[in-house]
């Protein structure tokens, strides 16, 4: 799981336009915990890949000393996702998959889909309905050097991107359910509406929401 040291005006800067930075850092405390306690108990190692490399010793302080941590290397986010593949299949790992931080309500099942869609198929992607992607994932077999090359980080046209690349280079890809990445007001309001039928509605998340009276967007 990718994830960014919780500090003010480093996390969710698009939610900004409506709430202090105070709360944005304390949601997206929330978004962690409830990730790792959905993702973190699977059939798999998991491993908390964190940002910046400098923070090396407050996450195990901020969630704990029971998870593995490595650091994300690079200078920008694709270098930072082909270096962790490179580490893992490195370690002897077969099949690895990368979550991000922003997607709170990410069920346990599409984790197992994801894996198990590994063992016969050359690579995994779950699309956003923003035109990016929350899951990314291939077996050491697959990897291609240039799946995170060229694409424009930050973009509605990054899944399609990496699509691209990914046929481009004859691989079978196995496409998850779109999911939402939380990172506009509106996508607050969604989460809040759905948490009823993804089972999201005793979170950290939820529950922090409804305290400060996020019930709805700005």
């Amino acid at each position: 799981m990718f994830v960014k040291y919780p500090e003010k005006g480093k996390v969710k800067s698009r939610l900004s336009q409506c709430w202090d930075e105070e709360m944005i850092v304390s949601l997206y405390h929330a978004f962690i915990e409830d990730l790792l306690e959905r993702l973190s108990g699977g059939d798999y190692q998991f491993r908390i890949a964190y940002h910046p490399r400098e923070r090396e010793n407050d996450f195990p302080k901020e969630f704990g000393n029971k998870f593995s941590y490595m650091p994300q290397t690079g200078t920008n986010l694709g270098e930072r996702m082909h270096n962790a593949f490179c580490r893992c299949f490195s370690e002897g790992l077969q099949f690895v998959v990368i979550i991000g931080s922003d997607i709170p309500d990410l069920p346990q099942q599409t984790i197992t889909e994801a894996f198990q869609a590994l063992e016969k198929r050359d690579a995994v992607i779950g699309p956003a309905y923003d035109g990016g992607y929350y899951l990314i994932g291939f077996s050491s077999e697959s990897f291609p050097l240039d799946a995170f090359e060229g694409i424009a980080w930050g973009t509605d046209g990054v899944c399609k991107t990496t699509m691209d690349i990914l046929e481009n280079a004859g691989l079978h890809v196995h496409v998850l359910p779109a999911w939402r990445d939380i990172d506009r007001p509106e996508d607050i309001t969604a989460l809040i509406n759905d948490a009823g039928k993804t089972g999201f509605a005793g979170s950290k998340t939820i529950s922090y929401l409804r305290d400060h009276g996020f019930t709805k967007g700005c």
